[in-house]
């Protein structure tokens, strides 16, 4: 069958709208930030150790008594051009200049999100004439796609790399396939799972078009080795295996800190403060929608379930379900848009259960984006603190802790960011979820999959309200001391703010929580 590829209605409407939702935050300066600028400082002149700058970092390696940033070198070579363009400072004044660290974010990670966006639209109305453009912004505005659009995290632009491998190998473009392949390992080493997945797909033609998938993804793998063996010694040690920070116990379990899924991860994932089922239930109706896209595309939407199954195993493996302080289960984002390609086809059989999904998704997703970054956990779930904000502005996590955004640079406060940001992201839903998008439809098989899905949706937030299994509210200060007692980080007592405010775990098992140096330190 050919590549569905077609321009949604008011494309250009619609990923403006996008745009401005989900980067205009200017973010607080982060461990993430640090990590990945000191390396691109270090590239920039000439070598990839930097001890000066990472001395004070969280996220770093240590190895033949140097300093090395953590992650995958990708972003930080992305970041070099604009980070060169827009002057940045020696790395101490880093965290007082958040504009130029935003524009940094912009063209790293922004122009990602956008790429992103642009492919999950078109395919989606190639899938399904008519529902390209609320596909566009259920995945734009309603996933985790969105709060991590403008930082420097590097799993949105892992995502558009790999996405976008697929989206060429399904058109045939082999090579072009493995040269983004190969470049999405170089942003995430997870996106290694994508790259397989996407060579067996391609090897179903047959040999020849294997070998060119391979001679494409050539360039980014060499890249990754070599700045292996120039930063760890050898092209198979990469930098996780000498992390040097409070986490290089749990690290050394497993993969790299990956092991069999665990209950408290698995319930992190689905049900936490940032779970896929409270923040995203639309990806609910997009499972559904890979099954329905079965019929039509076996092979593909074969790629995208194994996809999406490989990273919600891992991310349910990993010790920190959300991989620190983040919004969500950020692992699975280069996951998300290979179960975005799903949406379409449930818009079209099931059109008004998928939008009451989406506007779910992005209502509270927006929350999480303006909320993520606070310096203190939510007080209630996050469905409770938007439910407060009309009566109670005061009492809720969003008092005086909504993110800074460009309209600082106009004289404008932080609630007009805010302001501004929701406008856009109703603007963006009233423009898709027009008709057809609101047409009924017959019920059927897919409308019994939706109801058994949006049933998962109300008792994962019936959990977070009782907090059964698991309590994640601070319910007091002396509370969380006497949780935080017993952990002890860099060998000193430390307080510390527990993963996106989960406090206790009620099954027996210990309690899982942040060292203070660990978390606060993305604050400062």
């Amino acid at each position: 069958m050919p590549f569905p590829w077609r321009r949604a209605r008011h494309e250009l409407l619609l990923i403006t709208l996008v745009a401005v939702a989900a980067l205009t935050p200017v973010y607080r300066f982060g461990e993430q930030d640090r990590s990945r600028l000191c390396l691109t400082e270090a590239i920039a002149h000439g070598r990839v150790s930097n001890d000066a700058c990472l001395a004070s970092a969280l996220d770093r390696s240590s190895y033949g008594g140097h300093l090395y940033s953590d992650k995958a070198p990708g972003m930080s070579l992305l970041q070099l051009p604009a980070a060169e363009a827009l002057r940045l400072g020696p790395h101490d004044r880093w965290p007082h200049e958040p504009f130029r660290i935003w524009g940094v974010r912009l063209f790293a990670s922004g122009i990602a999100f956008l790429v992103l966006v642009l492919l999950v639209g078109r395919i989606a109305e190639g899938l399904a004439p008519g529902y390209g453009g609320p596909a566009l912004v259920a995945f734009g505005l309603g996933t985790l796609a969105a709060p991590l659009a403008a930082t420097d995290f590097g799993h949105v632009a892992a995502a558009a790399c790999g996405f976008g491998a697929f989206a060429l190998a399904w058109r045939e473009r082999t090579v072009a396939a493995g040269l983004l392949g190969g470049a999405a390992i170089l942003f995430e080493y997870q996106t290694a799972m994508i790259a397989v997945l996407v060579a067996l797909y391609v090897a179903r033609r047959g040999v020849r078009p294997l070998l060119h998938f391979a001679a494409g993804a050539l360039p980014g793998v060499v890249l990754l080795l070599a700045y292996d063996t120039a930063a760890f010694g050898a092209p198979w040690h990469l930098s996780y295996s000498y992390v040097a920070n409070a986490f290089e116990a749990e690290q050394s379990h497993g993969l790299f800190g990956i092991e069999a899924p665990r209950a408290f991860s698995s319930y992190l994932v689905f049900a936490g403060g940032g779970g896929l089922l409270v923040i995203s239930p639309v990806l609910v109706a997009a499972a559904v929608g890979l099954v329905l896209l079965a019929r039509r595309y076996r092979a593909e939407s074969l790629v995208c379930l194994a996809v999406t199954a490989a990273f919600l195993v891992l991310n349910c493996g990993y010790f920190l379900a959300y991989g620190g302080f983040s919004p969500g289960p950020r692992f699975l984002v280069p996951a998300l848009p290979f179960l975005a390609v799903g949406l379409a086809p449930v818009f079209a059989r099931a059109p008004r259960t998928g939008a009451v999904l989406a506007v779910v998704s992005v209502v509270a997703t927006i929350a999480r984006l303006l909320t993520w970054n606070n310096p203190r956990p939510p007080q209630q779930t996050l469905w409770g603190d938007i439910a407060r904000i009309p009566y109670g502005v005061a009492s809720t996590a969003v008092r005086d802790d909504l993110p800074q955004s460009w309209l600082h640079w106009l004289g404008l406060g932080r609630p007009a960011g805010a302001a501004l940001i929701a406008a856009a992201a109703l603007g963006a839903m009233l423009v898709a979820l027009r008709r057809p998008a609101l047409e009924r439809s017959a019920p059927g098989g897919a409308h019994v999959a939706l109801a058994a899905g949006v049933c998962l949706v109300l008792v994962a937030d019936l959990a977070g309200v009782v907090g059964y299994p698991y309590d994640y509210r601070t319910s007091s200060p002396a509370k969380q001391e006497a949780l935080a007692a017993p952990l002890r980080c860099d060998g000193g007592t430390a307080r510390p703010r527990v993963e996106q405010g989960l406090l206790q775990q009620r099954t027996g098992t210990r309690s899982r929580a942040l060292c203070a140096r660990a978390v606060e330190a993305a604050h400062r």
